[in-house]
């Protein structure tokens, strides 16, 4: 089999990752969601570390890269360097002074989460897919009813979404689980459905979106990277990463993309 000629941008990397995903082994598999919920660490960590965070052998890691159509790690950590270079060693040097001048004090946990959101955003404002957005608004503000499912890292976000809508007298439903009443049946022709989900992703709000996929509903889905399984639903998919503190995802990119898609849809049914 000829092998396919490697990536030449990060969105041509993000369209292979989609086109390869669903037909790759375990391991290899575990590489390509690791590297699409963390491409910021691909210009600046060794292939070790990938590896260990995909929970793969660095073997295995080249093997994925070489699909690609790299000839190795080398050549698609350069793609990344190339693309951030002025973006991702900034953050980690930032975040380095941090904590070698203020180590763990509240003051300083603080201002690691004010430089990553801030990053979280300007990363959402070059990557943001304006006509999937476009499209996304378009449905909303033509549906009868909308239906909001986030569970988890994700029920802030559904909850401000119902929140805002209702401040502006549009018919939504919020599925939130509570005493685990499923409301699927609520869903009637025309309704659209807005699914939110971060890896490791929440199985009842896939469940929901697949419910309205094969109902010929409309689903927006908003997620973080090109290997959700949201993305494989044919849904309005809108997506948005955050920068992490250690362990940890603020949602400052993601809260401004829900105010932005809910204000945009207000303003479109107001217009109409």
């Amino acid at each position: 089999m000829k092998k396919p000629a490697a990536p030449a941008s990060v969105d041509e990397f993000q369209e292979r990752l989609v086109q390869i995903a669903d037909t790759l082994p375990k391991r290899l598999r575990q590489c390509a969601d690791f590297v699409a919920h963390n491409t910021d660490k691909i210009a600046l960590s060794t292939v070790a570390e990938l590896a260990a965070g995909a929970g793969v052998q660095p073997s295995a890691f080249m093997r994925f890269c070489q699909l690609l159509g790299f000839a190795g790690f080398s050549d698609m950590q350069r793609l990344f360097r190339d693309s951030y270079g002025q973006r991702w060693p900034d953050y980690a040097t930032r975040l380095d002074n941090l904590r070698s001048e203020g180590g763990q004090s509240p003051a300083a946990l603080l201002a690691e989460f004010i430089e990553a959101g801030r990053l979280s955003l300007e990363r959402l404002a070059s990557t943001v897919d304006s006509e999937a957005l476009d499209a996304a608004v378009a449905a909303l503000a033509a549906a009868p009813t909308i239906h909001v499912m986030g569970m988890r890292r994700a029920f802030p976000v559904a909850t401000y979404l119902s929140y805002a809508f209702e401040k502006m007298d549009i018919p939504s439903i919020l599925h939130d689980g509570v005493g685990k009443l499923g409301r699927r049946h609520a869903i009637r022709p025309g309704d659209v459905v807005i699914a939110i989900s971060f890896a490791p992703y929440t199985q009842e709000t896939i469940d929901l979106a697949v419910y309205a996929r094969e109902r010929g509903n409309e689903v927006v889905a908003i997620t973080d990277t090109v290997t959700s399984p949201l993305r494989r639903l044919g849904v309005h998919a809108l997506n948005v990463s955050e920068v992490d503190v250690g362990s940890f995802r603020a949602l400052s990119a993601t809260l401004s993309l829900a105010i932005a898609l809910a204000v945009a849809v207000g303003a479109t049914r107001q217009s109409r």
